[in-house]
């Protein structure tokens, strides 16, 4: 359980938790775990924290011991495995000089991280089969896709072939492309209605057949889809948020300045995502007490069941003091019933006779024993 305190720990309160996946990256000839601080921040502000899940061999495998999860972020990262989404004949429409330049173009991006897409894939196939709110930017909107059974252009301007510039090295954090919002969405709600925006672009890769459950949100020029969520899981009050961005809405602030965004929807991006996150956390805490107001009844019925078990033994003599030799009795009484049935029917008509004689024996001496005059009698 993960706990917030205000400037001490006497005043604690339970917080949702929100699953990130690390990136790593080579720093002095080690490799480095980290997390864009932005995500965080915005997460942290929100009323969540964000619980990191280090991108190291085999914690794919241990996943559950992040228990309780009540939402998932996937953010940047390298290429998605195209064995991962692409069949035969795509991975072969791209020839292997497209692919070398491919490397040369995106050397830091095209290195598959295999370790990588297995932890978020795992992730992201667990959101949607429990319902848990997913936010996928950038490479987490590719995966969320490839996870619901969509595939992705391994590269854009080879696949495409588009005028629209989906990434400027030289011009990196200011480059902006035009991006069509969709009517009745909730991104077109979160920046006021508008029919379009300047969004940010770091990316050669994206979606390119979408997935059946999704649609659309955003368009750029090219066509290619910018944003996407799932229609039948998006209720952020009732704790239901399953949603992918291409770009990068908490990086969109103007001049590098750290605390005015481009648009007010940008922060409402993840405002709404921990909403429903904290929704999601209080839906399992209501029916995690159910449950346990469901074995308290029942351990209660089995009391009283038990109260009125004592109550027959009483009513048959047979106290809770002397309860260990009434059972005796019990078990002697069956052991009598099992030796008579094992009896054959000519021999157990004997015994009925045997017992009669005797009977009438017994009535005879009695009623002599009562005749006799008593010593009074003299």
């Amino acid at each position: 359980m993960v706990v917030v305190a205000n400037n001490d720990l006497s005043s604690t309160k339970t917080l949702a938790r929100v699953l990130v996946v690390s990136r790593r990256t080579l720093r002095k000839n080690k490799y480095v775990d980290f997390v864009g601080e932005y995500h965080l921040d915005l997460i942290v502000s929100h009323g969540a924290v964000p619980v990191i899940v280090p991108r190291v061999s085999g914690i794919h495998s241990m996943l559950r011991s992040f228990e309780p999860i009540h939402g998932v972020l996937l953010c940047e990262g390298e290429d998605v495995d195209p064995s991962l989404y692409a069949d035969k004949e795509e991975l072969q429409g791209l020839s292997q000089e497209d692919m070398d330049e491919i490397k040369r173009s995106h050397a830091s991006d095209t290195t598959i991280d295999r370790e990588k897409d297995s932890i978020e894939l795992t992730l992201a196939k667990l959101c949607l089969e429990r319902n848990i709110p997913f936010l996928g930017i950038c490479r987490g909107s590719q995966i969320l896709n490839v996870a619901a059974g969509g595939t992705l252009y391994q590269d854009i301007d080879k696949e495409v072939g588009t005028s629209t510039k989906h990434i400027d090295y030289d011009n990196y954090d200011e480059h902006r492309h035009e991006a069509r919002l969709v009517e009745e969405t909730p991104l077109r709600g979160w920046f006021d209605e508008m029919d379009q925006i300047m969004v940010n672009s770091y990316h050669h890769q994206g979606v390119k057949r979408l997935a059946e459950r999704f649609a659309p949100m955003a368009y750029a020029p090219d066509g290619l889809i910018e944003g996407f969520y799932d229609p039948n899981r998006y209720d952020p009050e009732e704790g239901r948020f399953l949603m992918g961005l291409q770009f990068h809405p908490e990086r969109m602030r103007r001049g590098g300045c750290d605390d005015e965004f481009d648009y007010p929807g940008c922060v409402s991006v993840y405002k709404e995502f921990v909403k429903a996150v904290t929704a999601f956390q209080k839906k399992q805490l209501d029916a995690a007490e159910i449950v346990v107001n469901k074995k308290k009844l029942l351990l209660e019925a089995n009391t009283v069941l038990s109260k009125q078990q004592e109550n027959r033994l009483k009513q048959m003599g047979a106290t809770v003091r002397n309860s260990c030799v009434y059972m005796k009795r019990v078990k002697r009484k069956e052991e009598q019933q099992r030796a008579m049935d094992k009896l054959s029917a000519e021999r157990l008509s004997d015994l009925l006779s045997f017992h009669r004689m005797m009977a009438r024996l017994c009535s005879d001496a009695i009623k002599r024993k009562l005749l006799e005059p008593t010593e009074s009698d003299h």
